[in-house]
């Protein structure tokens, strides 16, 4: 075994932290036959994954999330790559991880903030698929995972990745269905940019899926009420709903033009037409949306 280290946080998801590891890897000599395992959070799973992706034409790759936000859901569906300034996750490539193993000890050296980043995730998946799940999230299931209850976490992450490993079989590389589960992160990657990473990518996601289920209420005809709910559980959790200061709702609009999901100059959003079920739009579960739509979204 030959151990490469990279150091902590979404600022060194880069190219040049990728490329510095790609020749740790040449220097020690691995070849096509070698397996690449990412032990970490989201940011190592992303990097090492497109790492192995890239060595070689593509070598063979295993996940070890350790935080929950990778356990329920980065580590699950071959998504790998890194950040540039333009924006998040603008260079990558498709990569099915061998295995995903998962420890829920892991987490028990981790802060309560990093938990409740990852529950941001799990109330997404309540929100685009499984109606259930959310409402158990607003009874006793949150703060039972919160608290550590290893019944609430085999739960919530069993079931997470049952939910996204269905959604990506059926569309792997996110040409229609898989779509959905970017419900959040329009604006979420977008506050991410503007803030230079200094938020936590569930924390992000929390704020993102508050604007968006506006969004979604006055474009789709959702429940006026969901993005309240969205908010209560958030709330709970100890995740923010509100844009951070010196965030502007223009910077917002701005940085979602650079989004990966922009198609032919339009801003698109994954947006709920009820609990649990999303929009289609012309056979897509992307949906056009007008930089006045979602300004009007964001200043509430």
């Amino acid at each position: 075994v030959f151990v490469a280290t990279m150091p902590d946080g979404e600022a060194h998801k880069t190219l040049e932290t990728a490329g510095r590891l790609i020749g740790d890897l040449i220097g020690a000599g691995l070849d096509r036959g070698s397996s690449v395992v990412t032990l970490g959070g989201g940011v190592v799973g992303d990097v090492g994954g497109f790492v192995a992706a890239t060595f070689m034409r593509g070598i063979s790759m295993i996940q070890i999330p350790s935080t929950l936000l990778a356990q329920v859901d980065s580590s699950v569906g071959g998504k790998t790559g890194v950040d540039t300034s333009a924006g998040k996750n603008l260079v990558g490539a498709f990569l099915q991880p061998r295995r995903v193993l998962i420890d829920f000890g892991t987490l028990s050296s981790l802060p309560v903030e990093e938990i409740a980043s990852g529950m941001a995730e799990v109330i997404k998946y309540g929100v685009i698929l499984d109606a259930d799940l959310f409402e158990s999230l607003e009874g006793d299931l949150l703060e039972a995972t919160l608290t550590g209850s290893e019944a609430a976490l085999s739960r919530i992450v069993a079931r997470s990745c049952d939910l996204k490993a269905t959604v990506v079989s059926l569309d792997e590389t996110e040409g229609g269905y898989r779509q959905i589960l970017n419900f959040g992160h329009t604006v979420g990657h977008a506050i991410e940019t503007v803030q230079v990473y200094g938020l936590r990518h569930g924390e992000a996601v929390a704020i993102g899926m508050v604007v968006e289920a506006r969004l979604a209420s006055q474009k789709v005809g959702a429940p006026a009420d969901l993005a309240d709910r969205i908010a209560s559980l958030c709330a709970r959790a100890g995740l923010p709903t509100q844009l951070p200061s010196g965030c502007s709702a223009d910077d917002i609009v701005k940085a979602a033009f650079h989004d990966k999901k922009v198609r032919r100059g339009e801003i698109r959003c994954a947006l709920p037409n009820t609990l649990g079920t999303m929009s289609v739009w012309n056979g897509e579960y992307s949906i056009p949306v007008k930089a006045e739509e979602l300004m009007a979204s964001l200043l509430p």
